[in-house]
């Protein structure tokens, strides 16, 4: 939780609940249906928490934008996003059902009520959203074949509408033929800590 409050120190005494409280539930959780390694659950907040928080860094949604989190797992970056903009309505999607099973019983159990969770293939998602959001599910081309036509027109936040991607590694290759505006934001430069040095959000717009 120090992770967090330092670089989110402004969070209301629930936001505060709900984050400490992610811990002790996924770590419940994740001994019934394995989402998380047993080794990367030794840096929960760091490689779980605090990375899915890093796409807020790059967008700070307005109230009552709509966020689509495809191929969420267990919750990332949907449910610590729903928890730090709790007057935006998150849908997280997964095509596994464990996994949505457990996104429902930590959103209840921390109490989120702006979280739809839907087992569900990514290409089957009916509506449109301001935003889609995803951690390194899949290549970017592929992932862009699957969100056609699903960000809305209409606009409301700073930033157009688009893709708030995490990705790490080098991605000249993956990115070299995608023809839609698109920028790539270090998360070294936002988070200190060594496990951020490779990581990014990648922003993009629809074409």
């Amino acid at each position: 939780m120090e992770l967090i409050h330092k670089y989110f120190p402004h969070l209301t005494e629930l936001q505060i609940a709900q984050f400490k409280a992610l811990e002790e539930t996924y770590k419940f959780w994740n001994d019934q249906i394995n989402v998380i390694s047993r080794k990367d659950f030794d840096h929960f907040y760091e490689r779980h928490v605090l990375h899915s928080l890093g796409i807020a860094k790059i967008m700070s949604f307005k109230d009552e934008s709509r966020i689509l989190d495809i191929g969420t797992g267990g919750g990332f970056p949907g449910i610590p996003l729903a928890i730090l903009f709790p007057n935006c309505h998150f849908h997280l999607v997964d095509s596994i059902g464990k996994k949505i099973k457990v996104v429902e019983e930590v959103s209840t159990a921390i109490g989120l009520d702006n979280v739809t969770a839907t087992q569900e293939r990514a290409e089957k998602v009916n509506g449109q959203y301001d935003f889609i959001v995803s951690r390194a599910v899949t290549q970017m081309p592929t992932f862009l074949s699957w969100i056609k036509g699903k960000i809305k027109k209409e606009q409301k936040n700073i930033l157009p509408n688009g893709v708030l991607y995490l990705k790490g590694g080098d991605l000249s290759e993956e990115m070299k033929g995608i023809k839609n505006y698109f920028e790539i934001h270090a998360l070294s430069d936002i988070f200190e800590e060594a496990f951020f040095e490779t990581k990014k959000v990648v922003y993009l717009q629809p074409q």
